[in-house]
């Protein structure tokens, strides 16, 4: 899981890394990406800790709009 293996280069206390998952495991469900070794997810995992450093922790805007900065339309 690309976001485990950036999880670990960092320092998130336990609260931190269930939101982060969180976001991120939602944010893969919502773009249907299932293999974890697509590049995608890696950029999906990058961004959702730059926007997490920005500030936003709530795991369901934080998923929103890691997908919208990432210019990825929304699937209907």
């Amino acid at each position: 899981m690309p976001i485990a293996r950036l999880l670990q280069e960092e320092s998130f206390d336990p609260e931190d890394v269930g939101r982060l998952t969180s976001a991120y495991d939602a944010a893969l469900k919502l773009l249907e990406l299932t293999d974890r070794a697509d590049p995608v997810c890696s950029l999906v995992a990058s961004k959702i800790i730059q926007v997490y450093r920005l500030g936003e922790h709530d795991p369901a805007r934080l998923c929103a709009r890691t997908i919208k900065e990432l210019g990825i339309p929304m699937p209907e």
